[in-house]
């Protein structure tokens, strides 16, 4: 009787912290309140993030026109752009715990935020960003050999998944742009990222293999439990593959020119 009182609901784990641990709620990944980001100038530009809270195996879509601060935002959250400003910017593993990313930058930690990149976060560019010297094999396996982690089986298996084992072999070059962004994809989940960042990744692609390619991304992501944040300029039928709607609200500031976007949804 004394142990079945004691023990919580799978429910209550899920939302307890013990306070003063560092350790989060489960299904947090990022928590970002007044985050700012600026870029001087005569045509000067402003992010202003007042809250986002990110959640565990959640899709994510910044939706927004050129220009209004979807990239910056990735790169915020990539760990690769210094914020101005945070009231709070942390981060939480797939263990739970916690990483001050705002603490690391203002100490100059940058190794830190480095691990965490190498470890936690799998990046897809616009344009792929695959090395053209090395081979679709050597591209899909490098954040795995970084880590120390098996290649071989990992990237045949990404392969597969990916339709595009028969290119093991060759250089991105050799590839048209639709199989490059597969191989970029494969490239950012080999080593079992719990978050994957995506810039426009389907930008370049004609419809059809665009659509056939956010099909296969997002239900990976699914499989996975994979958190997915991706920038697009179309909101498009995301929606209906379960990614949740953040916009941006660009206003120009009357006295001195500079453009402010702020974040919300």
């Amino acid at each position: 009787m004394a142990d079945s009182q004691n023990k919580s609901s799978p429910k209550e784990k899920k939302q307890s912290v013990t306070p003063g641990t560092g350790v989060a709620k489960e299904e947090e990944v990022f928590r970002l309140t007044n985050v700012t980001k600026r870029w001087p100038g005569v045509q000067g530009f402003t992010l202003a993030v007042p809250e986002l809270v990110v959640r565990r195996g959640e899709k994510v879509a910044l939706v927004g026109m050129s220009g209004c601060g979807k990239s910056t935002l990735l790169d915020l959250l990539a760990m690769v752009l210094r914020p101005d400003e945070a009231g709070q910017f942390v981060f939480y593993s797939q263990q739970g715990q916690k990483q001050d990313v705002m603490d690391a930058w203002t100490r100059k930690k940058l190794s830190r935020l480095a691990r965490i990149r190498m470890v936690h976060i799998g990046y897809v560019l616009q344009t792929g960003g695959l090395f053209p010297f090395l081979s679709i094999r050597e591209n899909i396996g490098i954040s795995l050999l970084g880590l120390g982690l098996p290649v071989n089986d990992a990237v045949e298996d990404m392969a597969k998944r990916l339709h595009i084992e028969r290119h093991l072999n060759k250089r991105p070059g050799q590839l048209s742009v639709g199989e490059r962004q597969r191989v970029a994809i494969g490239r950012a989940m080999a080593h079992q990222p719990s978050l994957v960042i995506a810039d426009e990744p389907t930008a370049s692609l004609d419809p059809i293999n665009a659509e056939d390619i956010m099909d296969l991304f997002s239900a990976m992501a699914d499989e996975k439990g994979v958190t997915l944040i991706m920038a697009t300029h179309d909101w498009g039928n995301l929606g209906t593959r379960g990614f949740r709607h953040v916009q941006f609200d660009l206003k120009q500031e009357t006295d001195h020119g500079t453009v402010k976007a702020r974040v919300y949804g």
